[in-house]
């Protein structure tokens, strides 16, 4: 398949543009007019002068729309110390997050690739045997725990009583030995009494170290239980589920959420799959968070240092337009190839196009120290007339109108190229459908012509 074949609209323009030149086509369809010798010999009056010479050509939108005509403004550059490397996107170290599964079971995914997700949004539920294990460990420690408060309660009751049985028994051999002392009462009493009060101290005794045992093994069960409780409490939050209470019953799984938002990137299980414990199942990225990384010569790095202003443009030749950049500051990387005698040249974009995606190549533009800024225009819009450089101007007074022009062309960083006279900064130049205006006006910068809607150029007007 040749050019042509590819272009259908160009070839019609050429197709007009040689029936114009042959005389088979026109705007007009009346009968060519006699020659100004014919006109002279039959005595019929010279007609009026030929229009003007121009080099306008009418662009209306219509005709915009059928030749795919696009603009670029001219801008303020600084051209002679611009370095352009070519590059591309890659995903920051923190775009993924990975999620695994806290304990081994059967996963169900909730999520299909490439769905977009949000905090909170449900990824996946385990069926976890350890999942239900831990809810009855956490009861059956809930139950003892709650036992040991009546059992104490009744230890400390008994332990009373027997306190109060010993001050009754105490106070009973005191008076037993004021008797004595008197000269009264029996010794047999006396030894009894001590003999009781003995034996009920020995008593309060066993009962207050057995109160000192379930007061240890209160606290024990209840650190189990917190430990427990922690767990459980860690898993829940670890799920991100916000205030939904999917995950927290026995019987209903362990659901796992998103905790930011993103696109699953992969799957690692396939549904209703066995995962182990800590097994990869879900893969969620953040696509907008991106660097640009391109790779800079090491015999730039004289030049090159970490703060420099840098642009990254988009990919050329493309339906990306030539404005939808990204700034940001140039970092160095912290190592180079020695092989290849290149550096890693980063920059961290302040705001991502709609365009920018990881994998995508584009150019990085590093604005050096020194220069100055002249104005400049896309390379892309200069075409070859010949030994002419042409470049087509809209008309600032009239939209619908292009100026041929020769370029006066300066210095170019294969991109943007310096025009030195003809234009001023803010004017617009076709970019895109330059070529077919020049064919059309090529050899006949100086005449006057408009386009059809279709597509075709013709020289005269109306």
């Amino acid at each position: 398949m040749n050019a042509y074949s590819r272009h259908p609209l160009l070839v019609a323009t050429l197709v007009t543009i040689a029936a114009l030149t042959a005389g088979l086509a026109g705007c007009d369809r009346s009968p060519r007019p006699p020659a100004a010798d014919d006109r002279h010999d039959h005595g019929q009056e010279e007609g009026p002068p030929p229009a003007a010479q121009t080099n306008r050509v009418d662009i209306p939108a219509l005709v915009r729309q059928n030749l795919g005509i696009t603009f670029a403004k001219v801008e303020s550059r600084n051209v002679a110390r611009t370095l352009r490397v070519p590059g591309r996107f890659e995903l920051l170290p923190t775009a993924r997050r990975e999620y695994r599964t806290p304990m081994a079971g059967r996963v169900e995914l909730l999520v299909s690739q490439y769905e977009p997700v949000e905090p909170g949004t449900p990824l996946y539920r385990v069926d976890a045997a350890a999942w239900r294990d831990l809810h009855e460990q956490i009861a059956a420690m809930q139950a003892k725990v709650d036992s040991m408060g009546p059992l104490r309660e009744a230890h400390r009751r008994h332990e009373q009583s027997l306190a109060d049985k010993v001050a009754l028994w105490q106070e009973r051999l005191k008076q037993l030995e004021e008797l004595r002392g008197a000269g009264g009462g029996s010794a047999s009493q006396f030894t009894e009494a001590r003999a009781t009060l003995n034996a009920t101290q020995a008593e309060l005794a066993d009962v207050m170290e057995k109160d000192a045992e379930l007061q240890a093994q209160q606290r024990q069960w209840e650190a189990e239980l917190r430990s427990l409780t922690s767990r459980h409490d860690l898993l829940v939050r670890g799920s991100s589920c916000g205030d939904s209470h999917a995950g927290t019953e026995p019987g209903s799984g362990f659901t796992v959420c998103a905790v930011a938002p993103g696109v699953v990137e992969t799957i690692g299980i396939t549904p209703g799959g066995l995962a182990e414990e800590n097994g990869h199942v879900v893969t969620v990225v953040q696509p907008e968070q991106i660097r640009f990384r391109a790779r800079g010569l090491q015999s730039d790095l004289g030049l090159l240092r970490d703060g420099l202003a840098a642009t990254i443009a988009p990919p050329q030749g493309g339906s990306i337009a030539l404005h939808d950049v990204m700034r940001g500051s140039l970092q160095l990387g912290l190592a180079a190839d020695a092989d290849a005698r290149t550096v890693d040249l980063i920059v961290n974009p302040a705001s991502v196009a709609q365009w920018a995606r990881a994998g995508v190549a584009a150019h990085l533009e590093i604005v050096l120290a020194g220069g100055a800024e002249e104005l400049a225009i896309p390379l892309s819009a200069l075409v070859r007339d010949g030994t002419q450089a042409i470049v087509f101007r809209r008309d600032p007074s009239n939209p619908d109108m292009a100026i041929r022009m020769v370029a006066d062309l300066g210095l170019s960083d294969g991109r943007w190229v310096v025009i030195a006279s003809g234009v001023k900064e803010g004017d617009e130049v076709v970019l895109g459908g330059n070529y077919q205006l020049m064919l059309a006006t090529s050899g006949t910068a100086q005449k006057a012509g408009h386009f059809h809607s279709d597509g075709t150029f013709h020289e005269e007007g109306h």
